[in-house]
C-alpha cells in the first residue's frame, strides 16, 4: 500500500513539474539568448563579408599595379 501511494505521489509530482508553463522571466531569458545568438551570427557574417571585400580590393589593386607597370614598360 505504501509503495502504491508513493508511486502515485511521485507520478503526480512528475506530472505537475513536466506540465509547468514557462514564467515570464524564463520567456524573457529565452528571448535575450535568442537575440544574443542572432547578433553574434550577424556580426560573424558581417566580418566575413568585410574580409571578402578586403581580399577582392587587394586583388584589384594588385592587378591595377601590374597593368600600370606593364603600360610603363611599353613606353
Amino acid at each position: 500500500m505504501k509503495k502504491t501511494l508513493l508511486g502515485l505521489v511521485l507520478m503526480g509530482a512528475l506530472f505537475v513539474v513536466s506540465c509547468k508553463e514557462k514564467t515570464t522571466e524564463e520567456k524573457v531569458e529565452d528571448a535575450v539568448e535568442s537575440v544574443g545568438s542572432d547578433i553574434e551570427n550577424a556580426a560573424e557574417e558581417a566580418g566575413d563579408s568585410i574580409e571578402n571585400a578586403a581580399d577582392k580590393t587587394g586583388e584589384a589593386l594588385e592587378n591595377a599595379a601590374d597593368k600600370t607597370e606593364e603600360a610603363l614598360k611599353k613606353d
